[in-house]
């Protein structure tokens, strides 16, 4: 019985020979000939760089989960990974399952600075020529789809044309076929792929029978922080992410939660003083009140007022309570704000009208949060249920207090980031960030001295984050010699 791998193999080699009437292997062998075989491998260069690597993937599709980008705008997704700190860019040509194309990978290669992979399933050597010929700095080579005799002339022929070679295993044999050949490179896919199922462990597993002098990338089925720790603990030198990030909104900000930040955001500006202190302590997000019951309220026109002054690097969310949808997407069009936190009853349905709303109006990259009181357990699930990009859990509606932050200690189970709010204070910021790693803190009473935001507060809470996270980084570098000890 064949597999979804089969069949997609089947397609690459009908591809292939369609691709040899356009332009003949002897041609395409010449042309990739005639470019320059000396290039240093910057693909590999990349994954040695101390600390780990992100692989960050443009793809439009996949068989497991089909359309995950409709709105596909891959250039400027290759060069948010790069402006975040993307070691490469792993970029499909695969046409009927991933959507893909090799035009793609040519626009994106000669639009970045840093090393492209062609991700697709290789199964005659054209494919390799051609890969030069478009620009990628390394290829991908699936054990499961190749002899060990063809795996090893396949990287000859990458090597000679200065071309790296990731090959991806799945199992002990096809780990041990990779190290025979030579590889110098061993990626383990965490997706099966007769099946598509996903254990993000089976990386964790197959680390330790890969020699530390080959480079060790895992991919696929990461999501979380912990993920990410659960790879570095194990010695990995790189990861390779797709999913996750083309869903993101904002794909920087989730690389960055990936690699353990914490993003700040202060809510509740109301006056020029109160932006001009934001701009000197650069938090990742402000807040605009736009429910007229609360005391920090702003009209539209304030707030439009307020964001003309914001540092453009400063994202601006909008707070609404039960709102109507068009006076939502009025102050969305009016560019006043790049983020939705709605704190009333909406409910699931609400929000899947709102994001087809923002859709189709071109708004893409808003995303939506929605925020929850939390008191139990039973509503850290209802939360963590919403269809909205992010969830904020509070403690309730401009309380100041915290609630039992011990409710979160097994959140990552539902593996999905989110914003803690309620009771944010510079004295506890640290605290937040080292006990829980959110994707976000919210703070906006903390930091007010007699009802008006306190520039001192400001920047304490933000000098008490970049603390933690320091503190954070410095322990993971530790963990990771031991770990690289572990294996050598």
């Amino acid at each position: 019985m064949s597999t979804i791998l089969d069949t997609i193999a089947d397609a690459a080699r009908k591809r292939t020979a369609r691709s040899k009437q356009i332009i003949p292997a002897e041609e395409m062998i010449r042309q990739a000939r005639a470019m320059n075989p000396d290039t240093g491998f910057p693909f590999e260069k990349a994954l040695k760089k101390p600390g780990l690597s992100f692989i960050c993937e443009c793809k439009k599709a996949s068989p497991s989960k089909g359309l995950i980008s409709r709105d596909f705008p891959y250039l400027s997704i290759a060069r948010e990974y790069e402006q975040a700190g993307a070691a490469a860019i792993s970029v499909l040509t695969e046409p009927e399952w991933f959507l893909g194309s090799d035009e793609i990978l040519r626009e994106i290669a000669g639009s970045v600075s840093i090393p492209c992979l062609r991700k697709d399933f290789v199964v005659d050597e054209y494919m390799i020529y051609e890969a030069k010929v478009l620009g990628a700095s390394a290829v991908l080579l699936i054990c499961a789809l190749l002899d060990e005799d063809t795996l090893r002339r396949y990287m000859e022929i990458a090597d000679s044309l200065g071309l790296s070679a990731l090959v991806e295993a799945h199992d002990p044999a096809e780990i041990e076929t990779a190290v025979r050949s030579g590889a110098r490179i061993i990626g383990v896919n965490n997706r099966n792929l007769k099946d598509f199922t996903v254990d993000v462990r089976n990386a964790y597993r197959l680390r330790k029978l890969v020699p530390r002098d080959i480079l060790f990338v895992s991919e696929s089925g990461i999501r979380t922080p912990e993920d990410i720790r659960i790879l570095r603990d194990a010695g990995a030198d790189a990861v390779l992410i797709g999913e996750t990030l083309m869903r993101a909104k904002d794909r920087c900000a989730y690389l960055d939660y990936l690699k353990g930040r914490t993003r700040l955001k202060m809510c509740g500006m109301r006056r020029p003083e109160d932006i001009r202190s934001a701009n000197r302590v650069r938090p990742d997000y402000i807040g605009f009140i736009f429910d007229p019951s609360r005391r920090r309220y702003v009209t539209p026109e304030q707030a439009a007022a307020l964001r003309s002054e914001l540092d453009p690097g400063i994202r601006a969310a909008g707070v609404f309570v039960n709102a109507d949808l068009p006076d939502i997407l009025k102050i969305t069009e009016a560019g006043t704000i790049d983020l939705i936190q709605l704190h009333g009853q909406e409910t699931a349905e609400d929000i899947l009208t709102l994001r087809n709303a923002l859709d189709q109006r071109g708004y893409h990259n808003v995303s939506i949060i929605q925020a929850f009181q939390i008191h139990g357990e039973e509503d850290i699930r209802q939360a963590f249920s919403t269809p909205a990009d992010l969830v904020l859990l509070d403690s309730g509606a401009g309380s100041g207090q915290s609630f039992n932050w011990d409710l979160l200690q097994n959140a990552d189970r539902f593996r999905r980031p989110y914003i803690l709010a309620g009771g944010i204070t510079p004295a506890n910021t640290g605290e937040a960030i080292r006990k829980l790693h959110p994707f976000c803190l919210d703070a906006s009473s903390g930091l007010e001295t007699d009802g008006k935001k306190d520039p001192v507060k400001m920047a304490e809470m933000k000098r008490r984050a970049e603390e933690a996270m320091t503190e954070g980084t410095a322990e993971k570098t530790h963990i990771t010699e031991e770990a690289t000890g572990e294996y050598s």
